[in-house]
C-alpha cells in the first residue's frame, strides 16, 4: 500500500466517522446519532466555545476528507457522514447561546430530530445548496439544515416556556 493509498484510506475512515457511514439504512442518521456524545462531551469540556470549536473541526474534517470519499465512492456518497456531524454540531453551537440554557437530553434529542428532518426533506433552499458540486456542496447543505434546525429548536423551546 502506498502512502497516497494509506492517506486516502485514513481520510475515508474519518469521513465515514470511523465506519458509522457503513451502517445499514440511513447512514446520515446513524452518523448524526453517533456524533451526539461528541457534542455533549464538547459542551461539558468547553461550553459554547467547545461546541463552536467542534463545529469548526467537523467542518474542516469534512472538507479535508470529502475528496477521498468522492474519489472512492462517487459524488456525495451516503457513507460519508462527517458533513452530517458538522451540521448536527452547528445546531447546538447556535442554539445554546441564543437560548441561554444548559444542554440536556431533551435538547439533544430535539436537535437531532429537527436536524434530520431538515437534512432529509431539504426545504428552504437546502436542496439548491446541495446542488453545488464537490466538497462544498456536500458540507453546505448540512450546515444550512443545522442552521434551520437550531432556529426551530430555539422557537420550540421559547414557545414551551410560555405555557
Amino acid at each position: 500500500m502506498t502512502l497516497s493509498n494509506t492517506r486516502t484510506s485514513f481520510l475515508l475512515l474519518v469521513g465515514t466517522l470511523f465506519g458509522a457511514g457503513y451502517l445499514p439504512k440511513a447512514p446520515g442518521t446513524w452518523g448524526s446519532l453517533l456524533f451526539l456524545p461528541f457534542i455533549y462531551a464538547s459542551y461539558l469540556l468547553g461550553g459554547y466555545i467547545g461546541l463552536i470549536l467542534l463545529t469548526i473541526v467537523a467542518s474542516m474534517l469534512s472538507l479535508i476528507s470529502a475528496p477521498a470519499a468522492i474519489k472512492l465512492l462517487g459524488p456525495d456518497p451516503g457513507e460519508f457522514v462527517m458533513d452530517e456531524c458538522a451540521g448536527q454540531a452547528l445546531v447546538f453551537a447556535l442554539y445554546l447561546p441564543l437560548f441561554g440554557v444548559e444542554l440536556n437530553i431533551l435538547h439533544l434529542l430535539g436537535g437531532f430530530v429537527l436536524f434530520r428532518l431538515f437534512d432529509i426533506t431539504k426545504p428552504l433552499g437546502i436542496k439548491a445548496v446541495e446542488k453545488f458540486r464537490g466538497k462544498y456542496g456536500i458540507l453546505y447543505d448540512d450546515l444550512l439544515a443545522g442552521f434551520y434546525a437550531s432556529l426551530s429548536l430555539t422557537a420550540i423551546m421559547y414557545i414551551s416556556t410560555l405555557f
